[in-house]
């Protein structure tokens, strides 16, 4: 007779590791399902150029408040030195006037009639009172002085107050700035170490290779022999041309790092001549040109925002700072949208 035992049911600790193995085999498969793929050599690339081109707009507006900064605490403190100076005129005539006040106080108790009669010497008397009429109209003159001193002094007063104010807030706008262009270089970082060291290798030769374009290299170019408009212009080029290879560095300038705008403010203070820091003042710094009318040493403007600028170099190439993680080197000015060139005088 056919025993009919019924099947052994699984213990609970077998069903537990069995439920535990499903559902990590499960949240596994939806993880892999979900992972966004790694992005490719091409997609990094034009992400990093794109944080690193908002990176040199929020760098020229660093460079922007820091000049600003700079201009606004030279003035903060030629006021509260001219108030200092002020108050101590103030005070100079105070005294004045205090002690005028006391030199009447001791001669004006006697009637002036009775001083006259008791005098043996009436000549003396007189001549002493035109003095003290003097005295009174020099006391009414420092008065004026010092109601005027006062006026001056609280406006002045009030003016340091507000630049005091201002330079807080630009502090502030230099702080948030800077802090912007840290998070865009971190951010390009981050997606270049998505990439194998091959890779990143591969995207180094592709940008020497564009930056090269047009017959130019990073250190050497055909520059033809266009010549430049002024012995300024020769020199300031020349001396941005001494600094091929130095690396870009965000709000830099020089003369170990550049950004855009502080190699071409450094190489015009080589020069003799200061233009302005940041690229947008750079743009109305001078005469304003066309491509066709360039020439060596002029200045080149770049984006519909001006955010950056170079040297024009002759033969179509340009000499500039790039952007983070490039040196200082010819470039084709083909390869960023020119918006005009600029002549300094």
């Amino acid at each position: 007779m056919a025993s009919h035992r019924r099947p052994k049911q699984p213990s609970r600790a077998r069903v537990t590791v069995l439920t535990v193995t499903a559902a990590a085999a499960v949240a596994l498969s939806a993880q892999a399902a979900n992972a966004a793929p790694k992005p490719s050599k091409e997609d990094v690339k034009e992400k990093v150029d794109k944080l690193y081109e908002d990176a040199e707009k929020a760098t020229e507006k660093y460079n922007g408040a820091k000049e600003a900064q700079g201009k606004l605490e030279k003035q903060v403190d030629a006021l509260q030195d001219k108030v200092a100076r002020g108050q101590d005129e103030l005070n100079d005539l105070r005294d004045g006037l205090g002690s005028m006040a006391s030199a009447q106080y001791r001669t004006g108790g006697i009637d002036p009639a009775v001083q006259l009669f008791l005098s043996s010497d009436p000549d003396s008397y007189l001549e002493k009172a035109s003095t003290l009429d003097q005295v009174s109209a020099k006391q009414a003159d420092t008065l004026q002085q010092i109601q005027s001193k006062q006026r001056t002094l609280a406006q002045q007063r009030q003016e340091a107050q507000g630049k005091v104010k201002d330079l807080a807030e630009t502090r502030k706008q230099l702080g948030e700035k800077k802090d912007e262009v840290r998070a865009k270089l971190a951010e390009a970082q981050k997606l270049l170490n998505t990439l194998t060291a091959q890779e990143r290798q591969a995207l180094a030769q592709e940008e020497e290779s564009r930056a090269s374009r047009d017959g130019g290299t990073s250190s050497r170019a055909d520059l033809g022999n266009v010549g430049s408009s002024s012995q300024l212009a020769a020199a300031a080029f020349a001396a941005a041309q001494s600094k091929i290879g130095t690396p870009y560095v965000y709000g830099a300038s020089g003369p170990s790092s550049f950004d855009c705008s502080g190699l071409t403010s450094w190489a015009f203070a080589q020069a003799g001549a200061a233009i302005p820091r940041t690229s947008q003042a750079q743009a109305n710094a001078g005469t304003r040109l066309g491509m066709s009318q360039l020439k060596q040493g002029d200045l080149v403007i770049f984006y519909g925002d001006l955010h950056h600028v170079g040297f024009y170099a002759g033969n179509g190439q340009v000499l500039h700072a790039p952007k983070p993680g490039a040196n200082v080197r010819y470039e084709s000015i083909n390869n960023m949208p020119f918006q005009f060139g600029v002549r300094i005088a």
